[in-house]
């Protein structure tokens, strides 16, 4: 017998009540399912039955819901980079992640003179064909890795251990990211490489403190060179100096003499032609002229005539004593 306070709910509504949940949930899973947003630094690439369709520009946009369309967000416009032989902590390119053993591997290099070298080193790049990088390679971050690694062996490989640790870092940067750019567009991964940069470069641990010591040796040469060198240049224009001015004293002195020599010249022979003319004269004149310049220097003299017999003496009064009489 049944319930007389159990209520029946009819079949027909029971079944509408259904489709109005199944198409209310329908409408939001379509809602949810196409709209999405591209952020400020980077495109979206929309795949249509996964087939390229598009790339969408920041911002909102809508698709297919479903699943119809789906949506790769790429950051094209944002510098990504690869370490490698090291990694940061905290980052963010999972490529990077690699055990102490991988790395220690990645960084361990051979260069040209047979000398073991620890390089680390940073690429810096963009993606700049997301169709490229989506569809030609199936893993071009980590391809990128592998031919980054390649290369950076290759170029350390060419040099002396000397060049590789101290004065050829930039030329291997520099030869590095051209030779891996070259790569990256060959094998078109939709990369572009930015920059390569050298971070810590060491001879191996075992012999790092004796390199380190003929390190400190060359720089202590380096100094005291440059030191010498200061000096050089110091004491050098100091002495030309020196040397210059008594040259142009020399040569100002040389050049009285022989203004002097020409002018006594020049006087001696006007006076010649003046005694040519009139010798007694000339004679007589030069006589007095001579006498003129000699007698002051004689100090006080009495000149007498050949004839007088004696000297009459004058009491000198302005010559007493300073009492006075």
């Amino acid at each position: 017998m049944a319930n007389p306070t159990e209520i029946r709910i009819p079949d027909f509504f029971r079944s509408g009540i259904i489709i109005w949940v199944v198409i209310i949930i329908g409408v939001l899973v379509a809602l949810l399912t196409s709209i999405y947003t591209v952020p400020a630094e980077s495109q979206g690439v929309v795949l249509r039955f996964g087939k390229y369709l598009k790339t969408v520009e920041p911002g909102l946009s809508f698709k297919l819901p479903f699943g119809l369309e789906r949506v790769y967000v790429l950051p094209v416009r944002r510098q990504l980079k690869q370490e490698y032989g090291f990694s940061t902590p905290g980052g963010t390119n999972p490529t990077q992640f690699a055990d102490r053993r991988a790395r220690d591997i990645e960084k361990s290099m051979m260069t040209g003179d047979l000398n073991a070298a620890v390089v680390e080193w940073i690429v810096q790049y963009r993606i700049n064909d997301p169709s490229l990088y989506l569809f030609k390679v199936l893993d071009p971050e980590g391809t990128l890795r592998h031919i980054s690694e390649s290369v950076m062996r290759t170029v350390v490989g060419d040099r002396t251990v000397d060049e590789v640790i101290t004065i050829g870092r930039q030329e291997i940067e520099e030869e590095a990211r051209e030779r891996l750019a070259k790569l990256v567009e060959k094998y078109e991964l939709g990369i572009s490489i930015d920059q390569i940069q050298l971070q810590n470069v060491n001879p191996p641990p075992p012999v790092q403190a004796s390199f380190n010591e003929v390190n400190q040796a060359q720089q202590e040469r380096e100094r005291m060179i440059n030191e010498a060198n200061g000096e050089y240049n110091k004491e050098i224009p100091r002495s030309r100096g020196v040397a210059d001015q008594k040259i142009q004293a020399a040569e100002g002195y040389a050049l009285k003499r022989v203004n002097e020599a020409m002018g006594d010249v020049a006087r001696f022979n006007y006076r010649f032609e003046e005694y040519q003319k009139a010798p007694e004269v000339t004679r007589t004149r030069l006589y007095l002229e001579t006498m003129k310049e000699v007698i002051p220097q004689m100090g006080k003299k009495i000149i007498l005539d050949e004839d007088a017999s004696q000297v009459l003496p004058f009491l000198q009064l302005e010559t007493g004593s300073k009492g006075g009489l």
